[in-house]
């Protein structure tokens, strides 16, 4: 409902708007086309877009405006015309194009809108600007508001300038006039029973931008800007009443400008305010991921990169949401469309990528003609920073996208995995589990001599793990008669997550569960995507779950999989530990069961993309490095492959680049592999130790030492998941067979957590004993600290049995 009075400028607008900034609380003007000049009510317009959001123009004679004008009016933020002639108003439908619903028609006394608000505004209700004075707009407010209530006051709903709830507060007259006057949150107070001015003690100020009210008039709404201390509405210091907003993009405004007044100097984020190249360059790169996006998750998350620095970019040039808001609005408004051809370059660009011009040996088509890593000297800090940075996970994002799906498994179990596996995988289950001992069919497929290639690395995976499992108690006399132990017990129950996207990874499936049979876990329990070609298990992870004794097999990926697992369904047991990597649904998902009491689940570590980094010198095989390089960029296009080069030569560069642009022709993963170097880097080192210094500041995942004597340096690694010792040790003898885990950290959390282990399918538990000796020793010592805390019922715990000992003098308190 609109507000009950419009203002009717006819003279100098924009002065009386200065002189009373009361009236855009209205939201409302109307501009008289018969005193003030197209020009004026043109510029008048754009420049209130943002605070009027019903501004008209009284038109009364046909002669006042061509037909030119009205157009370009209603184009530039005009809502409706205010006319008093039907046939003029025919003419403007029917001759002109403007819609019906922008002409707002004079039937009797009353002008009927249906644009943008639907309201009727009598001729007396139509009131000059420069007659309006704020007690004029709390009486017509007041005259018009309804209230049912017994103390009269006005319940009333407080937005922000996005419409986004802060909270349900109540009015009364003085209050509302106040409001007016002053143009704050001012409201009334029944706890206390007084007009409560918002921010008057607490700082958290609100500007009041306008007052409507509710289809039936019986409630208020007021638009405010959060202002003061730290913007929060409610007493518990949060955004809302409600608690604090979805992280959009209002949030990442606010996060962006307190970044850009705060942020360190020479952080990825100040970079990207004071360097405009660099932001541009990046808003260009992320538009073009956008176009290249192919899946629902592919384009929501690219969308949301290019939005990120989008913002960015206005931020740096303090221009609001609001001020895109209005120009969206304006845009909305418009009542003719242009042509919609996109520019010619652009055009271009398109037809020129439509036929690649294929590379001899690709199968694909895929151009690798012009690939090759960045070369970047160590000495300038800024460009290694630059290179070393990961992708932005931006988690909250991908939780919106998440919880909807823990909670359908939450509240509907094995009927949710089902349609899960409908809708991601386009297989129908009859049932999402598969139980031990598993059937024949489940094998189908698998040779004799995979067979013997997984018994192999599973030996060697199970020797290096039984060597970690520690099978005593460790005890420690800490004082005489004091005897303090540990001791290793397996996590009863462990969910072992097993990917299945753009490649099978019966290699995860063995890594997790050999160690899990290790450790004696009493149930694993696996689960993976089912193939979108039959809706099965890939023999290879059927044959390892046999081979580790897992219970069941759950034909479930993503944040699914993770939920069905960590609270349980029909068939799928709840577990207590969830291991494996995944995509960013199922990372997001492990991370949010982690934290749920409810779920009582723990994980392995936090994942982000694979990675690699490579230490070379003039001696390294360039072929073997390259192979290295490649090897990992296959993983995604967002893995990252960094080459550290010590005092190599530029013939050396040359031959690297060379090697790695022949071998990607001949992978069957080209695509990837190429978008991947297409953002990796070699950084030219000048001695062995400042490549240890960058590795140990980057943490790899995978770090390989393909250098002279490397077994000589080991022992400068402080940070890594799993080190590659030798030009004769790819990382791919970790990834199957050799023996390590190769469940590793990624994203730089090789600086505290470490890879899959034994001991990570354990937990350990310490015990104490005792004896009357042990407690004549340390019993006083208890005693002292426990009446410093204030705890006496531990105190007493031990002083009745000091006294029963005779520990203690007969005076003792």
């Amino acid at each position: 409902m609109v507000f009950p009075i419009i203002p009717l400028y006819s003279q100098d607008p924009e002065n009386i708007l200065r002189e009373k900034p009361y009236l855009s609380l209205t939201a409302q003007a109307l501009l008289d086309a018969e005193k003030l000049p197209f020009s004026s009510i043109k510029a008048f317009v754009s420049q209130n877009d943002g605070s009027l959001f019903f501004s008209s123009v009284l038109v009364k004679s046909s002669s006042l405006l061509a037909d030119d004008n009205v157009v370009d009016l209603l184009n530039n933020g005009v809502s409706t015309l205010f006319l008093q002639d039907k046939t003029y108003a025919n003419h403007l439908i029917e001759e002109v194009g403007v819609p019906s619903e922008r002409i707002t028609l004079l039937e009797g006394s009353v002008y009927t809108t249906q644009f943008g608000i639907k309201g009727k505004f009598s001729l007396d209700s139509i009131i000059p600007a420069e007659k309006l004075q704020a007690d004029t707009l709390s009486d017509a407010l007041l005259s018009a508001a309804k209230t049912d209530r017994a103390d009269g006051l006005y319940t009333t709903l407080v937005v922000d300038n996005y419409e986004r709830c802060l909270g349900l507060v109540y009015s009364s007259k003085e209050s509302i006039k106040q409001a007016i006057e002053k143009q704050v949150g001012v409201y009334f107070s029944r706890s206390r029973n007084e007009i409560w001015v918002k921010g008057l003690t607490s700082g958290n100020t609100q500007k009041l931008l306008s007052i409507q009210f509710d289809c039936d008039g019986d409630a208020l709404k007021f638009v405010v800007v959060q202002e003061g201390r730290n913007a929060s509405f409610c007493h518990l210091d949060t955004e809302s009443c409600f608690g604090q907003f979805k992280h959009g993009l209002a949030s990442l405004e606010r996060l962006l400008q307190q970044r850009k007044a705060s942020a360190p100097e020479g952080s990825y984020t100040k970079r990207l305010f004071n360097d405009p190249a660099l932001l541009d360059a990046k808003i260009k790169e992320e538009a073009e991921e956008l176009t290249e996006a192919q899946t629902k998750s592919e384009l929501s998350w690219e969308a949301a990169d290019l939005l990120y620095f989008s913002l960015a970019k206005l931020v740096a040039n303090d221009i609001s949401l609001s001020d895109v808001e209005s120009n969206l609005h304006m845009k909305h408004l418009k009542i003719t469309r242009r042509k919609g051809d996109a520019k010619p370059k652009f055009v271009e660009k398109k037809k020129e990528n439509a036929n690649p011009v294929s590379v001899s040996g690709s199968s694909n088509g895929s151009s690798v003609e012009s690939l090759k890593l960045g070369v970047i000297d160590s000495k300038n800090k800024e460009d290694v920073e630059k290179a070393l940075s990961r992708p932005i996970q931006n988690t909250s994002q991908i939780m919106h996208l998440v919880n909807p799906i823990i909670e359908n498994v939450k509240k509907n179990g094995d009927k949710a995995l089902v349609e899960y596996a409908a809708k991601f995988d386009g297989v129908k289950l009859g049932n999402p589990v598969i139980e031990a001992p598993f059937p024949e069919d489940c094998f189908e497929g698998l040779t004799a001599e995979l067979k013997e290639a997984l018994d192999l690395s599973m030996e060697n995976v199970r020797k290096f793990h039984v060597a970690q499992l520690q099978k005593s108690t460790m005890q420690v006399e800490t004082q005489p008669g004091v005897l303090c132990s540990r001791f290793a017990r397996p996590i009863e129950k462990v969910g072992l997550y097993i990917p299945g996207g753009t490649a099978v990874l019966p290699s995860t499936a063995l890594m997790l569960g050999i160690p899990a049979q290790v450790a004696q876990c009493r149930e694993i329990v696996f689960a993976s995507p089912p193939r979108k070609s039959d809706g099965k298990i890939s023999p290879e992870v059927a044959y390892i779950a046999h081979k580790v004794g897992a219970s069941k097999i759950v034909l479930a990926g993503g944040a699914q999989a993770v939920a069905a697992m960590a609270y349980g369904t029909e068939t799928v047991p709840k577990v207590d530990k969830i291991l494996g990597p995944g995509n960013q649904f199922v990372t997001a998902a492990k991370m949010y069961v982690q934290n749920d009491t409810q779920a009582l689940c723990s994980i392995d570590m936090p994942a982000g993309p694979s990675e690699v980094l490579v230490v070379c010198d003039e001696e390294a095989d360039v072929d073997f490095v390259a192979s290295d390089l490649l090897s990992q960029a296959e993983h995604g296009v967002d893995s990252q492959v960094i080459l550290l080069g010590v005092q190599l030569s530029n013939k050396k560069v040359g031959e690297i680049q060379a090697a790695v642009r022949q071998q990607a022709i001949s992978l069957p993963r080209v695509e990837i592999v190429t978008k991947c170097i297409a953002h990796s880097s070699i950084i030219l080192c000048d001695s062995y130790d400042e490549a240890f210094s960058v590795s140990n500041q980057y943490a790899p995942e995978h770090l390989i030492l393909q250098i002279k004597n490397a077994a000589n340096y080991v022992k400068l690694v402080d940070n890594a998941g799993s080190v590659f010792v030798g030009a004769y040790t790819p990382e791919s003898c970790g990834d199957y067979s050799s023996g390590t885990n190769h469940t590793l950290p990624t994203y730089g959390y090789a600086r505290q957590y470490s890879g899959v282990n034994t001991s990570t399918f354990q937990k350990y538990i310490t015990a104490q004993s005792v004896s009357p000796e042990g407690l004549q020793n340390i019993g006083h010592a208890v005693m002292s600290v426990a009446k410093v805390e204030g705890l006496d019922g531990h105190r007493n715990a031990v002083k009745i049995r000091m006294g029963k000992l005779g520990l203690l003098p007969p005076d003792f308190e």
